[in-house]
């Protein structure tokens, strides 16, 4: 471990002398990736300069250890400090597993409703906004890009951007299907019903991504808005829908005032959808990665349990259970989301050794 750290802490003051250089800062791309390089390493290296001050610091104390006067002293100094040094080779071991070049990125989501009918689009609608209060917990953004609402209410698809630094790390956990347990308002006997809505989480395609799209591979269809939008969104011939030939691949647009906006809009999604794809074809292509991952990713697959006469949420791939339903369902996704981070760095932890 401490040859790895070596290496990197001379790669970050490499590219620190790099950009301290007037020649890089003359070329702003350079400049700028460098900077986020170095943003990135900036963590590790900082930890590993605290460890080897730890390191220092214990030797230190193990040079007084002979000094009758100053022998308890040293003992308590050495014990705090050999504490303090598993800490930190604790934290180092997470720092140096390999992080997923999308984790920074924002995010593209849908969510559909499925099993269970009218119920199914109200849960859909139900998980859309505990995304959305938890994205708004994070300072993230939310914007809906097409949507078709239930006849009872709710979604029967919705889908939307997630914006903000590390939403993708958040939220990649959350696609699959998720299982509602309770009454429907539309029940009159007071009968349990079991629905599902299923989502699917991808990494939007930035301008870092190169996804090559054929203008000849594209149909484009535009017509009237349906969705929501604001006053006169239905008046004119504004939605976009663009299929993918190749792939069969189906993005509609309607939520924009413009055309234009949303012809712009469906193509960022298109370019996000065929990322996706590429992901999924490297991952089994490495076989080892994508069976050592929480879950497969896949919409049938059912991660999550909300379970209302009982207020509980049960996420199934780490056996996580909750009793704060209600919490939950209001956006608080904060003990989810850190137990499958810290369930998926286990398991990396444990694919190295």
């Amino acid at each position: 471990m401490i040859e790895r750290l070596e290496t990197i802490e001379k790669h970050y003051n490499d590219l620190s002398a790099e950009l301290a250089n007037e020649e890089t800062l003359k070329d702003v791309n350079k400049t700028k990736k460098i900077s986020k390089e170095l943003s990135d390493l900036e963590e590790t290296v900082s930890c590993f300069n605290d460890y080897k001050k730890v390191l220092e610091e214990i030797e230190q104390a193990k040079e007084i250890l002979n000094d009758p006067d100053l022998k308890d002293m040293a003992k308590e100094e050495i014990a705090a400090k050999e504490e303090q040094k598993g800490d930190l080779e604790k934290k180092l071991e997470l720092l140096l597993i390999p992080k997923d070049p999308n984790d920074n990125k924002n995010v593209v989501m849908e969510i559909r409703g499925a099993a269970g009918g009218d119920e199914a689009n109200i849960f859909a609608g139900d998980l859309f906004r505990m995304y959305s209060k938890y994205a708004e917990k994070e300072g993230y953004k939310v914007e809906v890009y097409n949507a078709i609402e239930g006849t009872a209410g709710g979604y029967s698809q919705i889908e939307f951007l997630v914006k903000g630094d590390g939403a993708y790390s958040k939220l990649k956990y959350e696609s699959g299907s998720h299982r509602v347990q309770r009454v429907p308002t539309t029940e009159s006997n007071g009968r349990l019903q079991t629905s599902t809505a299923t989502v699917l989480v991808m990494p939007e395609a930035d301008d870092e991504v190169n996804i090559d799209i054929n203008p000849n591979d594209l149909r484009i269809d535009i017509y009237r808005s349906s969705g929501c939008g604001g006053q006169g969104v239905n008046t004119t011939d504004s939605a976009v829908r663009i299929t993918h030939l190749p792939t069969g691949l189906v993005v509609t647009c309607q939520n924009e005032r413009s055309q234009i906006q949303n012809k712009e809009q469906a193509m960022k999604v298109l370019k996000s959808r065929l990322y996706d794809l590429e992901i999924q074809k490297q991952e089994e292509e490495a076989g080892k990665e994508r069976r050592s991952k929480i879950g497969t990713g896949d919409r049938a697959e059912k991660i999550r349990t909300y379970n209302y006469p009982q207020n509980r949420v049960t996420d199934h791939r780490i056996g996580f259970t909750t009793k704060q339903l209600d919490r939950v369902m209001d956006g608080d996704l904060k003990d989810i989301i850190e137990a499958l981070i810290a369930e998926d760095q286990k398991r990396k932890l444990a694919g190295e050794e």
